[in-house]
């Protein structure tokens, strides 16, 4: 690879890294072209997935301040570069990995911050985002509702007291 190429793939990285909101590095060896396209297709829009050299990945890793990937650039590397959801991505790598046991994933990056095959194993078991937001507002709904009728049953009961209140006080002065 000449000089300039190397620049070149190392600035498309650094992009890349600089870019995305994860980084997944995966072992791809045994896998064929056509398994590759069919991971390439199972990620969608939330992941771009590159096969890049260990060293120009490091260097454009480090130019993108992300020093949590040098250990686990060791044989060959694959990169999910995740731009959309990152459980979604998770999800589709551990799927991909259970259905071929040759991709590995060896770790990564999540907003900065280094994650083991795991760790990034738990997100992929998280719903997604839009589930999680829909759960979120029919719990805040629910409170809401229940805030409105307490508010609602005060001037009943301050009503229904009153009224007790002066029954009392008719049966006390008859």
């Amino acid at each position: 690879m000449a000089k300039a190429d190397k620049s070149g793939a190392v600035a498309e990285l650094k992009n890349e890294f600089e870019g995305s909101s994860a980084a997944v590095l995966t072992e791809y060896r045994g896998l064929t072209v056509a398994q590759l396209k069919e991971l390439r297709v199972s990620l969608g829009g939330h992941a771009k997935f590159a096969v890049a050299k260990n060293t120009l990945t490091k260097i454009a890793a480090n130019g993108a301040g992300i020093t949590a990937l040098d250990d686990l650039l060791k044989g060959p590397t694959a990169i999910a570069f995740v731009k959309g959801d990152v459980v979604e991505a998770a999800k589709g790598l551990r799927d991909f990995a259970k259905a071929n046991p040759l991709l590995v994933i060896k770790g990564g990056v999540v907003d900065g911050k280094s994650m083991s095959p795991t760790e990034i194993t738990k997100l992929a078991d998280l719903e997604s985002r839009e589930v999680l937001l829909a759960k979120l507002a029919g719990a805040l709904k629910a409170k809401q509702s229940q805030a409105a009728a307490t508010f609602a049953a005060l001037p009943t009961n301050m009503a229904r007291l009153a009224e007790a209140l002066r029954a009392k006080r008719e049966e006390a002065g008859e």
